[in-house]
């Protein structure tokens, strides 16, 4: 009875602990069981994802696609990280065969297909995608635009552009730079100004597309108006550019100063600037500013480091740049070697030269051009033709800038029939067409052998009319051999066409000296008076330590002109006693 009691006691209890152990149960499985793997879950994939994406970009896509394929999970983001990795690497077939067994895709998956065959130069099959899109967003419009814009097709992209349903101001930006790239200013100007809102993107692109096609007052112009350009560093950065085009060197140098923040695109510009129109000095100065800030060189800017070493020549600035190309890995890179070897070249280091081509994997034709340009320089016509043969071998094409190397190998060496030989090459051979570079080059050769009548035959026989160039360069034939009657002619010819050049009316006057005609030596020299042309000083220039020093004929402005002066004292009194010395040995012997 006892028992009977307990029972029924002990079963009321557990009936009304039922429905909070049930409630109880819930909650475990709710909070303790299902969601946290849940939780876990979504962590791995996000967490894969990310990997996925970082291998990718690191180019190790093959270890990439390992851990894709180990994924217990995956969702659309897994896909679409997979399939960019792929056209990230210049693997276009794979990635559209992985877009292709996609269980499912979003506006993102299209994108990415449309982004990688525009990168791979498969603009095409870009639009083939965009076509077959189920849906797109603006973003879609915008790649599509962005591509056709990328490859020179305006037509397509202003076509695209009207099309679409909404705009906003990328959309606007991509089509003000197709728009620019293509010489269409006007078109750029008027899209700019009928667009609803802009923004300093907006305005930068429009800048540059003003200076890009060489009119920067009106590139000047718009950016005085731009609102808020004091703190906009890269419209900036595209007015220094602007000035140093066009040789405006302090106003670019004082619009440099007034940024507050400078990045290394800013000194890149202004290092480019100095380099490109001969301060080279100003330049390595400017370089030297940027790393005591604590700014790292990148790829640009050592190029231009390189090119003012170049137009110095300083091949012991060059030789330090070079040790910090070495460390900062960018011995291969192939803008870099290609000045690399200009640099050598120029320095005089002909064999560095050839050293940092053989560090370039797969050298462009950019890069031949180069190597083949820096023998040339050093009258080493043989290795410029054997760089030729290699280039051949390589199954690179020559253009018409290779020929101008083997031209100018020609011209050091003294090789006529070879350029002639050359020249017939070029045109039969390689189908291209000759410029005036060309024709100036062989009637310099021509002349330097003194088969000028040969040369002047060759002037009238091109299909275009001759430049002052080109005349420039039968008259110092003509007057290497004292040539009256054709120097006159090209002298004429030259005047005409460049007045100012005080050089044609030097060499004019220099053949009228040695043939006597002194009447017609005041004549020219009248005519340069008159002309209000003045012969341009020529100057030396030594390096010492780490500073170059120019000097100009009868300038006194150096700071130690006095000492040079009494060095130079000293220099003559040792050469004055040696020549005594020496007359004293001969009329004793």
């Amino acid at each position: 009875m006892l028992f009977l009691c307990f029972s029924q006691m002990l079963f009321r209890q557990c009936n009304s602990l039922v429905p909070q152990i049930q409630i109880l149960g819930r909650y475990f499985s709710r909070h303790f069981l299902t969601q946290p793997i849940r939780f876990r879950s979504t962590q791995h994939v996000y967490a894969c994802n990310v990997r996925i994406a970082s291998l990718s970009r690191a180019g190790k896509v093959e270890a990439a696609r390992q851990l894709f394929d180990t994924m217990p999970e995956r969702d659309v983001v897994s896909w679409n990280a997979m399939v960019t990795g792929y056209w990230q690497n210049r693997d276009l077939k794979e990635s559209k065969m992985l877009f292709d067994l996609m269980p499912a895709r979003n506006v993102v998956s299209w994108n990415s297909m449309i982004a990688g065959c525009v990168e791979n130069e498969r603009v095409d099959e870009a639009f083939e995608y965009f076509c077959n899109m189920p849906g797109r967003n603006t973003a879609s419009w915008n790649a599509m635009i962005s591509g056709f814009v990328r490859y020179g097709r305006i037509e397509e992209a202003g076509s695209l552009f009207d099309k679409m349903p909404r705009r906003n101001v990328i959309s606007y930006c991509a089509m003000i730079d197709g728009y620019a790239r293509n010489g269409k200013i006007r078109q750029a100007r008027a899209l700019f100004d009928c667009m609803p809102s802009r923004n300093d993107v907006t305005w930068t692109v429009m800048i540059s597309g003003y200076v890009m096609n060489g009119r920067f007052e009106e590139a000047r112009e718009l950016f005085d108006r731009m609102p808020d350009k004091d703190v906009n560093v890269i419209a900036t950065t595209v007015m220094i550019t602007g000035y140093c085009k066009e040789r405006q060197i302090e106003n670019a140098r004082s619009l440099f100063e007034a940024i507050q923040l400078k990045d290394c695109a800013a000194f890149n510009v202004m290092i480019t600037g100095y380099a490109q129109n001969g301060n080279g000095e100003e330049a390595l100065k400017l370089y030297t500013q940027m790393l005591r800030r604590g700014m790292k060189p990148d790829h640009s800017t050592l190029v231009s480091v390189l090119t003012a070493c170049s137009t110095l020549p300083s091949l012991k600035e060059g030789r330090r740049t070079h040790v910090i190309i070495l460390k900062r890995g960018f011995d291969s890179h192939l803008s870099i070697c290609n000045a690399l070897i200009t640099m050598y070249s120029k320095c005089g280091g002909i064999l560095d030269s050839e050293s940092a081509f053989s560090h370039l994997n797969n050298p462009d034709l950019v890069s031949w051009n180069t190597i083949i340009a820096a023998f040339a320089q050093h009258g080493l016509y043989e290795k410029a033709v054997s760089f030729f043969s290699k280039m051949r071998m390589s199954e690179c094409e020559p253009d018409g800038v290779t020929f101008l190397g083997l031209f100018s190998a020609c011209g050091h060496s003294g090789k006529v029939n070879e350029s002639l030989h050359w020249f017939d090459s070029m045109v039969k051979n390689y189908k291209l067409i000759p410029r005036r570079e060309h024709y100036s080059c062989l009637v310099d050769i021509l002349g330097r052998a003194g088969q000028l009548e040969k040369a002047y035959d060759m002037i009238k026989e091109m299909p275009f009319e001759p430049d002052a160039g080109i005349w420039g360069a039968l008259l110092s034939g003509c007057c290497a051999y004292s040539n009256a009657e054709l120097g006159q002619l090209a002298a004429e010819k030259h005047f005409e066409l460049d007045p100012q050049n005080s050089g044609a009316y030097i060499m004019l006057s220099n053949i009228y000296a040695a043939a006597g005609m002194w009447k017609e030596v005041k004549r020219v020299r009248g005519l340069m008076k008159e002309q209000g042309v003045k012969k341009k000083p020529a100057y030396s220039w030594t390096e010492i330590g780490d500073k170059v020093h120019f000097f100009v004929g009868g300038d006194v402005s150096h700071p130690n002109i006095e000492e040079i002066r009494s060095q130079l004292k000293k220099m003559g009194l040792q050469m004055t006693r040696m020549e005594d010395v020496e007359e004293i040995c001969m009329a004793e012997t």
